[in-house]
């Protein structure tokens, strides 16, 4: 019951929510962000997009993209994630998949004149991480960016991932992770998303397991919350949410019970 409490809020959340909206982001992203030199200070709009788009980038740059490759982004939300690894990447085509069609509506509108101009190489359509739409072998790269924690099965993402790339195609991950199973209840107490079920996460080594089982090799897990939490924190103390939970996050990360994190993988 509770997996259905939560998928439902994070219908609504993506949905007639609109979660991009919200002041904590910018730019139609929807993630912390990543300070590759984080510095104190005030923090414009168009530095917190620029950290959305460089959180997509950190994790991009580790699949070495080439121009003959077909590379598909699971939960692509907006899109615009998706547009940074076409544009600057130059792979032949990549596809998003999203469960949310609201979030694939507003895609489709914020990217329309791209979309008109290269039908064929930036493909959104509607799917589940859980059960991607797509054949066998189909891609050479994967990648998801902050979409991970909710996904309610991490093992059935791992060896769909598996399943959907060519052999040589690799994987990359980035979102948050429990440090250990341990932080659970903790975790609970402060994140209010994970309480209440939006966030379902998972301890970093069950995932890196999860990868390992499904067939992956090469699996390697880099911390990153060093060029997240900080920079997100400071964001947030901008915003009307400056005296809420989302100060919670910083703090579960400096008590080491969550840490963000980069997790690729190749298949043989």
């Amino acid at each position: 019951m509770a997996g259905d409490s939560g998928a439902s809020r994070r219908a609504a959340m993506y949905g007639e929510d609109d979660l991009s909206s919200m002041s904590i982001f910018s730019g139609n992203y929807i993630n912390f962000g990543y300070w590759q030199d984080f510095t104190p200070g005030l923090i414009s709009i168009g530095e917190r997009t620029e950290s959305q788009a460089n959180l997509y980038r950190t994790a991009l740059r580790r699949l070495k993209i080439d121009p003959t490759d077909v590379v598909l982004e699971v939960g692509c939300g907006i899109a615009v994630g998706t547009v940074v690894a076409l544009r600057e990447f130059g792979p032949r085509a990549v596809y998003g998949i999203d469960l949310s069609q609201d979030q694939l509506d507003r895609a489709t509108r914020v990217n329309s004149e791209l979309i008109a101009q290269q039908p064929d190489r930036l493909i959104l359509q509607r799917g589940s991480a859980l059960k991607i739409p797509h054949a066998g072998e189909r891609f050479d790269k994967c990648y998801s960016v902050e979409a991970a924690q909710h996904f309610e099965d991490l093992t059935a993402f791992a060896s769909e991932a598996h399943r959907v790339l060519k052999s040589g195609g690799r994987l990359a991950v980035a979102t948050f992770f429990m440090t250990q199973p341990t932080a659970a209840d903790e975790l609970r107490r402060l994140i209010e998303t994970i309480d209440n079920g939006i966030d379902v996460v998972a301890a970093i080594d069950s995932f890196r397991d999860d990868l390992l089982t499904a067939g992956f090799v090469d699996v390697n897990v880099e911390s990153i919350g060093e060029h997240v939490w900080r920079g997100f924190d400071a964001w947030i103390t901008q915003t009307e949410f400056k005296d809420g939970w989302g100060r919670n996050w910083l703090k579960a990360y400096q008590r080491r019970l969550i840490d963000y994190y980069l997790v690729t993988a190749a298949k043989e």
